[in-house]
């Protein structure tokens, strides 16, 4: 009978929170530039301080879709010292606190939800580490473009590597993708909800901690792309980056929605991009961002 009596008081306790006004919670002041960063983007209200990363300085790529990214990712995990495991999709990766008892006794160890997020996400780029033996780890979801913000949050010091391709070579790619049913014009306003994101990023980030290929360059000259790449990371170049086909093991299968899985990439050698292409045709906002990349005979941004 007593336990019935207590489950039915912790009960109507619970009833009486969920129905009263919320207790009003700390806000730390916004950290220079404002609030911390959303996942997505709804601002974050509350900020806890930044726990200890067990990887300090990971690498993203800010990169659209289709545009070369798995080939960079299957020579950068070529490389003794580089983890470049397939897309992640770290920021859909999330947790849940109930309302009663976790969230508030987590809050009073300074974690509220996105810091928790972090934290997790941290665990997962340091588990890739580990299992391979390697130190460097990096992450190529094109979805970071819309995440770079929270990510520079959750990594002060995480470096950005920008790879580019010519936004029309990218629609083109998308037109014809296996199973696409979007029109050449949907295709496009697809790829400009990454190219407004990736040109924020560019302007925002610390000079320092970014990086920028282009696809036709390191198709072309996979040797010298690589090289600047490796050297912006502190490494040594390694000429075996560049079949990275004899290190399919290493890379992990092909899967749905987790990177490239088309005829070029199972080859396992870098193959020609076609030709440069023309600008008409592309809509003014794609072709001003196409300019500042340098196609189109504009010097890039």
């Amino acid at each position: 009978m007593g336990t019935v009596k207590t489950g039915i008081r912790r009960r109507a306790r619970l009833l009486k929170e969920a129905l009263s006004a919320p207790a009003p919670r700390a806000v730390e002041p916004a950290a220079p530039g404002g609030r911390r960063p959303p996942r997505r983007t709804v601002p974050l209200e509350v900020a806890v301080p930044t726990a200890p990363r067990l990887v300090d300085s990971p690498v993203f790529v800010l990169t659209p879709v289709r545009a070369g990214s798995t080939l960079l990712r299957m020579l950068l995990n070529s490389h003794s010292r580089v983890r470049a495991p397939h897309e992640l999709h770290l920021r859909s990766v999330e947790v849940d606190l109930a309302p009663d008892f976790s969230g508030r006794a987590l809050r009073a160890l300074d974690l509220d939800k996105a810091e928790l997020e972090h934290v997790l996400w941290d665990r997962v780029l340091h588990l890739e580490l580990e299992r391979s033996g390697k130190d460097v780890v990096v992450d190529k979801t094109p979805g970071n473009v819309w995440a770079w913000q929270r990510l520079e949050h959750a990594w002060p010091r995480a470096r950005f590597l920008f790879l580019r391709r010519h936004p029309r070579a990218i629609i083109d790619s998308l037109d014809r993708r296996k199973g696409n049913t979007a029109t050449t014009a949907e295709n496009e306003r697809n790829v400009l909800k990454y190219l407004g994101p990736l040109e924020e990023a560019r302007r925002s980030l610390d000079p320092a901690l970014t990086h920028t290929v282009r696809y036709e360059d390191l198709t072309a000259d996979p040797a010298a792309v690589t090289r600047s790449v490796t050297d912006w990371l502190g490494l040594d170049w390694e000429p075996g980056m560049l079949d990275y086909g004899s290190h399919a093991d290493a890379h992990g299968p092909l899967l749905p929605n987790l990177g490239d899985r088309s005829e070029k990439i199972l080859s396992g050698r870098v193959q020609p991009a076609p030709a440069p292409l023309g600008l008409d045709g592309l809509s003014p906002r794609v072709r001003e961002v196409a300019e500042a990349w340098g196609y189109g005979g504009s010097l890039a941004a």
